[in-house]
């Protein structure tokens, strides 16, 4: 085995296309194919899935590839500390719903990457495709939330995909409106119902439509008027430019949400449980761990931290928490 070869496996999993791969790693796609074959001969296992579709990494290659991404790193660092050249650009991916302290944890990534060039991906996705990019090994890290609504499908997902859920923190509903809003000026909180006469703007999750992937902890069925989109930006355009408004956790950056958006409570008898989606017993890479202590911080500040609270202890502390989150 050479540290050849795990840069080729390294590429073929990141592109999850031998073509992509080869021209990414400057080779023929024969060469990088025989590469393979005999890595994989060599380790005695089935590394990559081929299909019509692509390559997929299997179980036993997510395991692999944990372990190799952590020596190409250190062979890196070694190359880089006695030749003064970066022979390996630092990757990093991460998956997300749409939560501005994930945006601002990534920036600190890249701030404090220290590498004169990097790869790095944050995507802003769906779902669905957050528990499938961080099972197939496209991102390091997810980041969702569970509800009473959603939790035991989700949970469910992520025990079949071997992935783990970290919670950062929980909060009651809120819903982000524009300052000038009709309801803006109700700190106290406002009901479903007083919210009938305003668009409900949701995220799509495009094919993935069923109620526990939405991104909303008060699913669209629930509402008359309803409006899908899949950006932020323009969200934020049409909760400011149509008096309409989203359900959100309340964790509201004004740097990124803009300051003519907040946060009014949500008269709703459910909470929201945002944490971190990663693989069952694979390490974090040097950026996973920044990330990570980034996003804790984040979250940290001006949200009331719940801790690990599941089952029905989490039942039984909405009651409590409900007088102490604002």
């Amino acid at each position: 085995m050479t540290l050849q070869q795990l840069k080729y496996a390294d590429a073929v999993a990141t592109c999850g296309s031998i073509s992509e791969a080869a021209r990414r790693v400057f080779v023929t796609q024969p060469t990088l194919t025989e590469s393979i074959r005999a890595l994989e001969e060599e380790l005695r296992t089935a590394t990559f899935t081929r299909s019509t579709r692509g390559i997929a990494v299997t179980r036993e290659g997510e395991e692999f590839l944990a372990s190799a991404r952590q020596i190409l790193d250190d062979a890196a660092r070694i190359q880089e500390k006695f030749t003064g050249k970066a022979v390996r650009r630092p990757q990093f991916a991460v998956s997300c719903q749409h939560y501005a302290f994930a945006v601002e944890a990534f920036i600190e990534v890249v701030k404090k990457c220290g590498a004169e060039s990097y790869d790095f991906t944050l995507r802003e996705t769906v779902t669905s495709e957050i528990i499938d990019d961080v099972a197939r090994m496209r991102s390091e890290i997810g980041v969702l939330y569970l509800s009473r609504r959603n939790e035991r499908a989700l949970t469910k997902m992520l025990k079949k995909e071997e992935l783990s859920f970290e919670e950062l923190f929980a909060s009651r509903p809120h819903v982000f409106i524009g300052k000038r809003h009709p309801l803006a000026k109700k700190k106290g909180g406002v009901t479903p119902k007083e919210l009938d006469a305003y668009p409900f703007i949701s995220f799509e999750q495009g094919v993935e439509n069923a109620l526990y992937f939405a991104e909303e902890v008060m699913p669209s069925i629930d509402r008359k008027k309803n409006i899908r989109v899949r950006d932020r930006a323009t969200m934020t355009n049409l909760i400011l430019g149509l008096n309409g408004y989203t359900v959100a956790s309340g964790a509201l950056s004004r740097e990124l949400n803009g300051p003519d958006v907040i946060a009014v409570p949500l008269k709703m008898d459910d909470f929201i449980r945002v944490g971190l989606v990663t693989r069952t017993g694979v390490s974090l890479s040097a950026s996973g761990e920044v990330f990570v202590s980034a996003i804790r911080n984040r979250c940290a500040d001006g949200v009331y931290k719940l801790g690990a609270i599941n089952g029905a202890k989490f039942l039984a502390e909405t009651k409590k928490l409900g007088k102490r989150i604002r």
